[in-house]
Formats: structure tokens, C-alpha cells, sequence
């Protein structure tokens, strides 16, 4: 075989695998194209019928994994791989990955579990996975918790299905729970009453339940108050700061004396 004959063959070899390339790459293009617009219209027509946002995603989440895997088939047959070999060896690689990764499939089933149990939807403030805060997705594999300092955390499925889950938006208000020191020389009366004074007029706090402001404890400075206020679930940490500073404010335009213990250890006892 001469040197012209080979160069010949490998540019038509070169130039048919170039346009196959080209080809799939194209395909890809119109493939994501036509996916991501199923997705959206999957999304659109599910929306119309107010179809649960939690149940949204995590549909579109499945539909986009399930065609893109047949996006991929498509292409490998058109590189004239046999796809029906090529199922076999993924049915093959599952159950290998499926023990590797065991994990993993956990995570995806405590996500289906978590969608049809419901103990919680996005928009909700919870406690899951040892996470705080407001659930923006939950994923086939994972929950999205946007955390109070503005951090977007991902806890995987299973952890939060395993673990204790505190939906805080299930009721329509919850306690705020403070700690007031009194000195022993303070009426815990006059206290009382001044507190759930200012209580009153803090903005966002319920009238019914009305706030809590009772003696709960009693140590070596004096009695302790628990001053508990009750709100809306998106006005709690901003209730919570009023209320401390409410304490500080009222104590301090009362005169009170600031509360120190009656008896001091002796240095080195």
C-alpha cells in the first residue's frame, strides 16, 4: 500500500467521523434545546394545575435525568454503538453502582418519601438534618436549606428522613423564649408588669396568645423572668431583638438594680 493510498483512506475516515461529529454535536444542541423546553412545559402544565412547588421540581428533576439518558442512547446508536448491548452493560453498571453507591439510592428514596409524606413544602422554615431554615428545593438526591446568615446548604434525603424534622411553618405563630435576671432587691411584680407593657407594643407580636412574662427560676442574683412573646414564623428573629431589647429598655428606665450574687466564692476555695 502506497503512501497516497493511505493518506486517502484516513481522510475519508477523518472526514466521515468529522461529519459524524458534527452531527451529534448538533444533535446534543437540538436534544438539550428540545429537552429544557419538555421540562419547562412539563413545569408550565403542572403549574396550571396547582400542582404543589415541592412536587414541581422534583418532576421536572426526574423528567430532565430520564431524557437526557435517552438523548444519550440516541447518540451512541447514531455512532453505531448496539444499544441494545449497550442497556445490558448499563443495567450492569446499576447494579454495580447501586452497591457502590448504596447511599446514594437511599438519598433517593427518602426524597420520594419526603414528597409523599410531606412533613414539610418549599417555603417552609424547618429544622432538618441538623440544618435551619427556609427549604428552596428538595432534589432527587438532595434538600436545598437557604440558613438564616443567607447560606444555601444542601442535606442529603436521607440524613433529614433519618433525623428529627421541626417544620416551624406548620402552625401559624411560635414562642419566642427570653430570660430576664432580676435583682433580689426588684419586686418581680412590677417587673411582670412592666414587661408585658412593653410586650404589647412590640410590632409583629400576637395578642392571642397573649406574651408569657413569668417566674420561672430562681438563683443566687434573684428571681428569673421568662418573658415569652409569641409571632409569625417570618417575624421571629426580628421579635426576638425587640424583645431583648425591650427587657434592657424597661429594667432600665425602672431604675432596677443590676443583679449581683449575695455570695461570692473565696478565691482559690
Amino acid at each position: 500500500m502506497n503512501l497516497e493510498r493511505i493518506v486517502e483512506t484516513a481522510t475519508t475516515n477523518l472526514t466521515a467521523f468529522g461529519l459524524k461529529a458534527l452531527g451529534a454535536l448538533a444533535v446534543w444542541i437540538v436534544g438539550r434545546y428540545l429537552i429544557n423546553l419538555t421540562v419547562r412545559l412539563v413545569s408550565a402544565a403542572l403549574t396550571r394545575q396547582e400542582v404543589d412547588p415541592t412536587l414541581l421540581r422534583y418532576i421536572g428533576n426526574i423528567v430532565s435525568v430520564a431524557l437526557n439518558i435517552v438523548l444519550v442512547v440516541a447518540i451512541l446508536g447514531y455512532f453505531g454503538v448496539e444499544t441494545t448491548s449497550f442497556a445490558a452493560l448499563v443495567a450492569a453498571m446499576g447494579i454495580a453502582i447501586g452497591a457502590a453507591w448504596a447511599g446514594l439510592l437511599a438519598n433517593f428514596a427518602a426524597g420520594a418519601f419526603l414528597i409523599v409524606l410531606r412533613p414539610f413544602k418549599v417555603g417552609d422554615y424547618v429544622k432538618a438534618g441538623g440544618v435551619e431554615g427556609t427549604v428552596k428545593e428538595i432534589g432527587l438526591f438532595a434538600t436545598t436549606i437557604l440558613t438564616p446568615d443567607n447560606v444555601s446548604t444542601f442535606v442529603g434525603n436521607n440524613k433529614i428522613f433519618a433525623d428529627t424534622i421541626q417544620n416551624y411553618s406548620t402552625n401559624p405563630f411560635r414562642r419566642v423564649d427570653r430570660l430576664a435576671q432580676l435583682a433580689h432587691s426588684v419586686d418581680p411584680h412590677d417587673a411582670m408588669r412592666r414587661l408585658r407593657d412593653a410586650l404589647a407594643k412590640i410590632p409583629h407580636v400576637e395578642k392571642t396568645p397573649a406574651p408569657d412574662v413569668e417566674i420561672v427560676d430562681f438563683n443566687e442574683r434573684g428571681p428569673v423572668l421568662a418573658v415569652r412573646p409569641y409571632t409569625h414564623t417570618d417575624h421571629y428573629w426580628q421579635v426576638y431583638f425587640d424583645t431583648n431589647k425591650a427587657i434592657s429598655d424597661t429594667f432600665g428606665a425602672a431604675g432596677y438594680a443590676v443583679p449581683e450574687a449575695r455570695y461570692r466564692i473565696a478565691q482559690g476555695a
